[in-house]
């Protein structure tokens, strides 16, 4: 036999790190960008958890998805979705084996960081008129600054009548301003740290100068309430019970000379959201029953009625389980969630704070993390040896591209997803999402053949036999 030589025991024995478009396939290239167009058109339209919620659900309709009815029969091939406050929905399509089998699970969340406003937001002072607000999740608030905003969300009216409100979409509506102090006025500024110059309380968002023209206080405030009261039929009291936030007034855009890149609000967590939804929605006949769960709160924690750990993913597959006198904790015991939430890219602009040898990169495919967490992976699942090589068999048999991801050097921050809320339910779960730039910004980063790489993913996931 002949012997190998240098090359070739380093190929056979070595990981080598290859660019996601290094193992591209001749057809992926039309796929991809499908794909990428049809994501941005969702992510424009999904500003904020509910729009996601809403857009998810118009999606599934379409594709033959019905409202789940407690206690209704059920059979292989059924496409089944539930909602829970307008602000998560679970999608399953009813597998051919029994659910004492286990399922296949997408868990992504549809929240990211924002502005909201408090429940008493207007107000006037020195002939301005203002939104007070509080920040929603891990935002740098320097970057809120100075940056067109539109408003979002829902308001409720004295008599129940819920209110859409959406005011900078389109190009021509107005839009929101927090101010920024110009540079020749900063001397006592640049000397504080970035947490004592830019504080909650001042994210004020301009909202108007011109007075009412009746005399008297608050012509300012009067003008304002006026428009949105002839806009939406809304007084200051339905403030109080309203859910309205601030995001960026900004589309989806192409990023890169070569427009391999997708720069807009809210990849986190929506990108994976998104490959989740599409991929459910495009099965039909799966072995095992497939779930997308589409959820909220998970920037603060997943806490909430409409976060992942409610006990709303356990109502719905505890009533599909009762239709086949299974147990649920059986079925829990045999499932396998890809907790699909992004991940850090590795940034060379600054590399002090990344782990170079272990730490995914933008366009080198799928980020898989065994765990997540801080200062010794506090708040992680840490996914066992096992489950980590059924995910690798699984990515790989699909020919998906996928890297290993850490969030950081040790001891330099970190954070958490959902799965360690899925664990809980004793389902062997693995962090598989897409690498990010600037996340949490107001305009983030992903690569497109990442997101395809993470809809074959998901896809491989639910039609796995």
């Amino acid at each position: 036999m002949r012997k190998e030589d240098r090359g070739e025991r380093c190929k056979r024995l070595f990981n080598t790190q290859k660019s996601a478009f290094d193992v591209l396939e001749e057809s992926d290239g039309d796929a991809i960008e499908n794909l990428s167009s049809s994501y941005k058109d969702f992510i424009d339209s999904s500003k904020t958890e509910r729009e996601c919620v809403e857009n998810s659900r118009g999606m599934a309709e379409q594709w033959g998805f019905r409202p789940y009815q407690t206690g209704m029969a059920i059979k292989a091939g059924d496409k089944l979705y539930t909602e829970d406050n307008n602000k998560n929905i679970i999608l399953a399509v009813i597998g051919k084996n029994s659910l004492a089998d286990g399922l296949r699970i997408v868990a992504s969340h549809c929240d990211s960081p924002r502005l909201d406003l408090k429940p008493n937001p207007l107000y006037e002072e020195d002939g301005q008129a203002f939104f007070k607000t509080h920040y929603y999740g891990g935002v740098k608030k320097y970057q809120w600054l100075a940056m067109p905003l539109e408003l979002r969300g829902v308001a409720a009216k004295r008599d129940g009548t819920v209110v859409d409100i959406q005011v900078g979409a389109d190009p021509y509506d107005p839009v929101l301003v927090i101010s920024d102090l110009l540079p020749h006025l900063s001397a006592d500024a640049y000397k504080k740290t970035i947490g004592e110059g830019f504080t909650g309380e001042s994210m004020n968002a301009l909202l108007g100068i011109k007075p009412d023209p009746e005399e008297g206080d608050d012509r300012v405030k009067l003008a304002v309430m006026s428009w949105l009261y002839e806009k939406y039929g809304i007084i200051e009291e339905d403030f109080r019970t309203a859910e309205l936030s601030l995001v960026p007034a900004l589309n989806a855009r192409d990023v890169g000379f070569d427009r391999s890149m997708i720069g807009a609000y809210g990849h986190d967590d929506r990108c994976c959201s998104f490959a989740g939804l599409q991929a459910i929605l495009e099965t039909e006949q799966p072995q095992n029953t497939a779930v997308c769960v589409l959820t909220d709160k998970e920037e603060i924690g997943s806490e909430g009625v409409s976060g992942m750990i409610s006990s709303h993913f356990d109502t719905f597959i505890g009533d599909l389980c009762r239709t086949q006198g299974v147990e649920l904790n059986h079925c829990y015991a045999k499932s396998l969630c890809l907790s699909g939430d992004v991940c850090n890219a590795y940034d060379p602009n600054y590399p002090d704070v990344h782990d170079k040898r272990n730490n995914a990169k933008i366009g080198y495919g799928l980020g898989v993390f065994k765990y997540t967490g801080r200062a010794g992976k506090a708040g992680s699942s840490d996914a066992s040896c096992e489950t980590m090589a059924r995910t690798r068999r699984l990515l790989d048999k699909a020919k998906v591209k996928w890297q290993v991801g850490e969030l950081g050097k040790v001891d330099q921050g970190g954070g958490g997803t959902i799965a360690m809320f899925i664990a809980r339910r004793n389902i062997e779960v693995v962090d598989v999402g897409i690498p990010v730039l600037s996340m949490h910004a107001p305009f983030e980063v992903i690569a497109k053949v990442d997101l395809f790489m993470c809809y074959k993913a998901y896809y491989a996931l639910f039609n796995e036999v």
